[in-house]
C-alpha cells in the first residue's frame, strides 16, 4: 500500500504524458489548416487567372479571336502564383447563349498534386477546382 500511495502522489512526468497524448491531435489540426490554406490559395489564384484572362479577351472582336487572346495571355504570362502548374489547367471560352453581349472564361484546374491530398485529414474538397469570369463584349 505504501508504494501505491507514493506513486499516486508522484507528479513527475505528467507533462510529458499529456504532451504525448495531445501532440498528435495538435499536429493533425495544424497541418490540416496549412493544407486547407494552400488549397484555398490555389482556388483564389485560379479565380484571379480566369478574371485576368477574361479581361484580356475583351479586346477580341469574335469568339475565335477571344479564344486566341486568352490562350496567348496564358502562354505569355508567367502565372507567378504559388502551387499553380499551367499544364494542369484547362481553359474554355464560351459565348453566353442567353445574352449575346457576354462571354465566359472557365478554368478547370486539377489540384491532385497539392499537399492536402497526402494528409489523413477531415472532410476534403474536390480535386477539380473550377472557376469562371463573365465579361460583357466590348467591355461596357
Amino acid at each position: 500500500m505504501h508504494v501505491l500511495s507514493r506513486l499516486s502522489k508522484d507528479r513527475t512526468g505528467t507533462s510529458a504524458l499529456e504532451f504525448a497524448i495531445i501532440a498528435p491531435l495538435f499536429f493533425l489540426a495544424l497541418f490540416t489548416q496549412i493544407a486547407y490554406g494552400v488549397y484555398l490559395s490555389v482556388a483564389h489564384s485560379v479565380q484571379q487567372i480566369a478574371a485576368d484572362a477574361a479581361r484580356t479577351a475583351v479586346a477580341g472582336l469574335n469568339a475565335n479571336e477571344r479564344v486566341t487572346l486568352v490562350n496567348r495571355y496564358l502562354t505569355a504570362s508567367r502565372l507567378d502564383y504559388s502551387f499553380i502548374n499551367r499544364t494542369r489547367m484547362k481553359v474554355l471560352v464560351t459565348e453566353d447563349p442567353d445574352n449575346p453581349d457576354q462571354f465566359t472564361v472557365t478554368i478547370s484546374y486539377d489540384s491532385s498534386d497539392l499537399p492536402i491530398w497526402k494528409l489523413f485529414t477531415f472532410a476534403l474538397p474536390q480535386e477539380k477546382i473550377e472557376r469562371y469570369a463573365t465579361v460583357r463584349v466590348g467591355g461596357y
